[in-house]
């Protein structure tokens, strides 16, 4: 499943796009490269229901931004992106 995938299905179940997630992060303190990711997964699973492996989809745009790593852009992998940068703005605004 691509990153984008990830945050596309947590959308779905939260019913919140990435960037207010992001929002709702930062005010917990989940903001940058110091953060736990420990942390982050445990306020998911406990508030909005999501795994580890959509939990660590968001950890990792805290951590990194919305950039998806080069080795994932355009690959055959399990991970695969086609553009190198993550949409959080929600899928109804995400040109197709």
């Amino acid at each position: 499943m691509s990153f984008q995938a990830y945050l596309d299905t947590i959308e779905k179940k939260t019913g919140l796009t990435p960037r207010q997630l992001l929002d709702l992060a930062k005010q917990r303190g989940f903001d940058g490269p110091t953060t736990k990711a420990g942390d982050v997964i445990a306020w998911l699973a406990e508030d909005f229901g999501l795994g580890r492996g959509h939990a660590m989809a968001l950890v990792h745009v805290i951590k990194n931004g919305p950039v998806v790593p080069a080795k994932h852009v355009g690959s055959t992998g399990s991970h695969r992106d086609e553009s190198d940068t993550l949409w959080l703005d929600g899928m109804a605004t995400r040109a197709r």
